[in-house]
C-alpha cells in the first residue's frame, strides 16, 4: 500500500506541473490569437484552446487522484500518511472553491488559485517523500545486525 500511496502522491505532483504548463499554453495561445487580429469576447471558443481544455480536465483528474490517495492512506501503515493525504484533500477542495470567485469577482482570486496550486504541489511531493523515507528507514532497520 505504501508504494501505491507514493505513486499517487507523485502523480498528483506531476499533474499539477501539467496544469501549470497547460494554463500557460492556453494563455499564450490567447495572446497569439490576439496578435493575429483576433478578439477575445464572451463568445470565445474556449474548447478550441487546447491549453485551457487540458487544464480543465486535468484538474478533475487531480481531484480523483487525491480522493484515491485519501482512501489508500487509511490502509497505509505509515506515520502521517492520513494527515498528509487529508491536507492535500483540503487544499484541492480550496482550489475548486477559489474558482468561483476568480470568475465572478475578479482575477485576484485567480492569483490565489495559482498560489494554492503551489501548496498542492509541495504537499503532494512531501507526502510522497515521507513514505519513501519511511520505507528506506525500515529497510535499514531490517538489514541492521542484531
Amino acid at each position: 500500500m505504501r508504494s501505491t500511496y507514493r505513486v499517487l502522491a507523485f502523480l498528483v505532483a506531476a499533474c499539477v506541473a501539467v496544469q501549470a504548463a497547460a494554463i500557460a499554453m492556453g494563455f499564450f495561445g490567447i495572446i497569439h490569437e490576439m496578435e493575429d487580429g483576433g478578439a477575445i469576447t464572451s463568445s470565445y471558443d474556449w474548447e478550441g484552446n487546447l491549453g485551457v481544455m487540458i487544464h480543465r480536465y486535468n484538474g478533475s483528474l487531480i481531484a480523483l487522484l487525491v480522493i484515491a490517495l485519501l482512501v489508500v492512506s487509511f490502509f497505509t501503515r505509515a506515520p502521517g500518511a492520513v494527515r498528509w493525504a487529508a491536507a492535500l484533500f483540503g487544499l484541492v477542495l480550496l482550489q475548486f472553491a477559489l474558482l468561483f470567485p476568480a470568475f465572478a469577482v475578479g482575477p485576484t482570486w485567480g492569483g490565489l488559485h495559482g498560489l494554492n496550486a503551489l501548496l498542492i504541489l509541495g504537499t503532494a511531493l512531501q507526502a510522497g517523500r515521507r513514505i519513501t523515507r519511511v520505507q528506506s528507514d525500515e529497510r535499514v532497520l531490517d538489514t541492521a545486525p542484531v
